[in-house]
């Protein structure tokens, strides 16, 4: 079984992505790596390049910056990496440049992997979410973060990224048919430096909309305000991932949160309602099973 990693990044240094990590975290499972990377002002294409000489394969690449809807550049640049996978490749492991997986998970993975490679109703394997917020000591517990995406497919190269790259579909807008995999990504892109932060809300919202958008609804300020924008977090109580832990001792700023002063909204209260009862409102972009089950609904 042959496995490739893919990503893409830009101004990893200068927005502050955890991308070393990240990619060093599925790393174990990965006889190759691709990383598109886009034209940046740092030097993030010296970084790629310095953690795994002989794993790592870069495709140097130009952001279309007159894609300011939606967030598609990003699929554009997810699409241009999953191109450059061998085609020899079973499956494509795809990462975030602020998304980590934790060691703990990798050989549950692995043989989710084996299990499913020769099955030709799979499209790929589905993962949990943790979202970290503020600091690495809080999660998202509120309805707006998901809960689970697609995060390995198989080497398939009618399946392309979906709007803003959370996702996947293939062939004429389907959604993939995938199994959940009993392992969660730990997703740190709300936690860094406060002032890298708000440097990151002025400048890449722009890939979702214009400058109007921008000048309204982006306030201006030396440090982005984590407690201003949160309504429901709750404590962490695991381990972060190895990778992580010298980034997590590094850490330069405080974050401290009262759980008790959660907001419960009406939207959080109609959905925990809908969950008690039995009903599952989440959005989902893929089906959940094999493709024979699902794709008259596809």
């Amino acid at each position: 079984m042959k496995i490739s990693g893919f990503s893409f990044v830009k101004d990893a240094l200068i927005f502050d992505y955890p991308i070393v990590e990240a990619i060093r975290s599925i790393l174990p499972l990965c006889d190759e790596f691709v990383v598109a990377v886009g034209k940046s002002n740092d030097d993030t294409r010296n970084l790629i390049r310095q953690i795994d000489k002989d794993k790592i394969r870069i495709i140097d690449t130009v952001w279309d910056e007159s894609l300011r809807e939606g967030g598609r550049v990003l699929a554009v640049e997810t699409d241009k990496a999953f191109a450059g996978v061998a085609n020899d490749s079973d499956w494509a492991f795809y990462i975030q440049s602020d998304e980590v997986v934790h060691e703990k998970y990798l050989d549950t993975i692995y043989k989710s992997m084996l299990k499913y490679k020769d099955d030709i109703n799979i499209d790929g394997l589905l993962f949990n979410y943790l979202h970290f917020y503020g600091s690495y000591d809080y999660v998202g517990a509120s309805s707006n973060w998901y809960k689970h995406e697609i995060r390995v497919i198989k080497n398939d190269k009618s399946i392309y990224s979906y709007r803003d790259a959370q996702g996947f579909r293939k062939g004429n807008n389907q959604k993939l048919c995938v199994q959940p995999v009993d392992a969660f990504i730990y997703h740190y892109g709300w936690v860094k430096d406060p002032r890298k932060m708000q440097k990151k809300q002025e400048l890449f919202h722009k890939y979702w909309h214009d400058d109007s958008w921008l000048e309204e609804n982006v306030a201006k300020a030396d440090e982005f305000n984590y407690s201003k924008h949160v309504r429901q977090l709750r404590l962490f109580d695991g381990e972060h991932p190895e990778v992580m832990k010298k980034r997590i001792r590094e850490k330069n700023w405080q974050f401290d949160y009262d759980i008790s002063l959660n907001k419960t909204n009406l939207k959080d209260r109609v959905k925990k309602l809908l969950t008690y009862l039995g009903i599952d409102t989440d959005y989902k972009n893929y089906k959940t099973g094999r493709c024979i089950k699902c794709n008259k609904n596809t």
